[in-house]
């Protein structure tokens, strides 16, 4: 289960960064970034909130609503930030998720000293200092937070894509390559949210 450990060794004005949709093969990857103002967050949320993989969706959407709420009484910050199909096509996937993650960085207000990154990987010329931190998400609370935020703003994005381009089952596999999603591309193509650069999506265009 997180703590505030990690967040304790940094000190003041330190945020917590994950993505969501590194895998799929459409729609944009999705970064979080949360920063805790204070400590006196609903023990609901200290007692529930773990890796967003690790949670049903019930309680992450439930875990999702309780932080905006922590939001909007000032006891936390968080920015979502997105990158594209397309900047995924130009970019790869690494950089792109980067980019995501300094567009939700930059949201916070304010901005923090340094980012606790979730993985293995560090962000070349980052808005502010960086660490990474190999399955931060269950070790630490804004990274937590900052993967909740992730997972749920993409499976709302994918939901809203289902109903654009119907007959994918975009709405239950959010955009991973599942038999619906391949029957999908052989009965209508691609979409113009569809990563081009992925290998199954270049094997279908062939």
């Amino acid at each position: 289960m997180p703590t505030w450990e990690i967040e304790d060794k940094m000190g003041a004005a330190v945020c917590g960064v994950d993505e969501a949709g590194r895998g799929p093969w459409v729609g944009p990857v999705v970064a979080g970034a949360v920063m805790f103002l204070n400590r006196d967050i609903n023990p609901e949320i200290l007692a529930q909130i773990d890796d967003s993989k690790k949670l049903t969706a019930k309680k992450r959407e439930k875990l999702y609503d309780l932080l905006l709420e922590e939001a909007r009484a000032g006891r936390l910050t968080y920015g979502i930030g997105l990158a594209s199909a397309k900047e995924i096509d130009e970019l790869n996937i690494l950089q792109a998720t980067f980019l995501a993650m300094r567009r939700a960085v930059q949201q916070l207000n304010p901005q923090p000293r340094h980012a606790l990154i979730d993985g293995n990987r560090l962000p070349q010329n980052f808005c502010c200092e960086t660490s990474c931190y190999i399955g931060g998400d269950a070790r630490s609370y804004s990274i937590a937070a900052a993967s909740i935020l992730a997972k749920v703003y993409r499976d709302n994005l994918m939901k809203e894509l289902a109903h654009k381009y119907p007959g994918y089952g975009f709405e239950k596999n959010a955009g991973y390559g599942t038999k619906d999603h391949i029957e999908g591309l052989k009965k209508y193509g691609i979409t113009p949210e569809h990563r081009k650069s992925y290998k199954p999506i270049k094997e279908f265009l062939k």
